[in-house]
């Protein structure tokens, strides 16, 4: 492979100072990268080691060229990577590019191919995706691993039950948070003698994210201070809030609040034609993670937990007349409005009026 990245180097050398565009189809250990000409010729095609030392060795002495690669794993190191040297990066998401998802000629090579011509006429059709910050991502990793976590804890937890009950017992207390050896004590003793170790994993596993807890609480105070304006909403804690600012990183690349419930995919997806207007569900694009934080906030603004506020009065009103299926899409809708809310208020900085709405709409009935 050592051969084929010096050979690969000097081709790119003896390439003339012309705008080359390339498409580099990335793979988790070697990657396909096709170099296009401004006439649409390949000038060449050929694999690299995904790692940074051979990136370096084939692009970093080109001349700035414009690159294409696909969203994904190595996306964004490699995107930083090949914008420290000066070139025009393009991350595609390839979900919404037809020619890559769904041609039945799908190899890495044709990839990178059809990566390489869309950029070179025309970078929007390949739906370009902005990656965040080496500081944004280095953060937000605490809170992906306190899911991991999270995940592990409850699959765990169910295991335990599951295997409780087909012995015909039952584990005592329903709180994972206190899931504990203590809880098997009114079990058999065979079956205390299988679950000791499990819910010792279990308990293991909660004072760990415990710990993870206090770190991102940490993290927000010192780094992250306007983490207390969206927490102004009740409901909005600061996990939310911080995941929710480490995700978008920067507010003002949306021109109006309502856009990030869109990004989120929390908006119905829509396929009018004529006169059909199917209903249809939410797209689920964006951060998945977030978007169920988002709707865990808003199952407590509709709970019973929640305080009176123009998003529960809101929510409340449209899970009445929703239907068989009311208040689930109430909770999405309302999480959808908490997107935009949070926006709003991470950009102007304002103090959160929970009846603002309801006391404009009082004030101007009474005059």
């Amino acid at each position: 492979m050592k051969k084929v990245s010096i050979r690969a180097a000097a081709q790119s050398r003896n390439i003339s100072q012309q705008k080359l565009t390339i498409g580099l189809d990335l793979g988790d250990r070697n990657s396909w990268y096709c170099v296009v000409d401004e006439a649409g010729q390949i000038q060449q095609e050929q694999k690299v080691r995904t790692n940074a030392k051979a990136l370096q060795e084939v692009f970093g002495a080109m001349p700035r060229s414009r690159f294409a690669l696909e969203i994904g794993t190595h996306s964004p190191w490699i995107s930083r990577v090949l914008s420290g040297w000066g070139h025009e990066v393009i991350v595609a998401n390839a979900r919404k590019v037809r020619l890559i998802g769904e041609s039945r000629k799908k190899d890495d090579r044709m990839d990178a191919q059809t990566l390489a011509r869309l950029a070179r006429i025309d970078p929007e059709l390949l739906y370009p995706v902005k990656h965040r910050s080496a500081q944004a991502q280095a953060d937000l990793m605490m809170i992906r691993a306190r899911a991991g976590l999270v995940r592990a804890r409850t699959g765990l937890v169910n295991a335990a039950r599951g295997l409780a009950k087909s012995y015909g017992e039952r584990l005592r207390g329903c709180n994972v948070r206190n899931m504990n050896p203590e809880k098997a004590e009114g079990l058999s003793p065979e079956l205390q003698a299988a679950l000791e170790p499990l819910l010792n994993a279990i308990e293991s596993l909660s004072e760990r994210i415990v710990e993870y807890n206090e770190r991102i609480e940490q993290l927000a105070q010192q780094s992250y201070p306007k983490v207390a304006l969206l927490k102004q909403i009740k409901g909005v804690g600061t996990l939310i809030a911080l995941t929710y600012m480490l995700t978008l990183e920067d507010p003002h690349r949306f021109q109006k609040s309502r856009d990030v419930g869109c990004y989120l995919g929390l908006q119905p997806g829509r396929r009018n034609s004529g006169q059909s207007e199917p209903q249809m569900h939410i797209s689920k694009e964006g951060d998945p993670y977030l978007r169920t934080l988002l709707v865990q906030g808003a199952q407590h603004i509709l709970g019973p937990f929640g305080i009176d506020c123009d998003l529960r009065r809101w929510g409340l009103k449209l899970a009445e007349r929703g239907g068989k299926n009311g208040k689930k899409r109430a909770i999405v809708a309302t999480a959808r409005k908490l997107a935009g809310l949070l926006h709003h208020l991470w950009v102007s900085g304002e103090a959160y009026e929970p009846l603002h709405n309801s006391r404009r709409a009082t004030v101007a009935s009474a005059a």
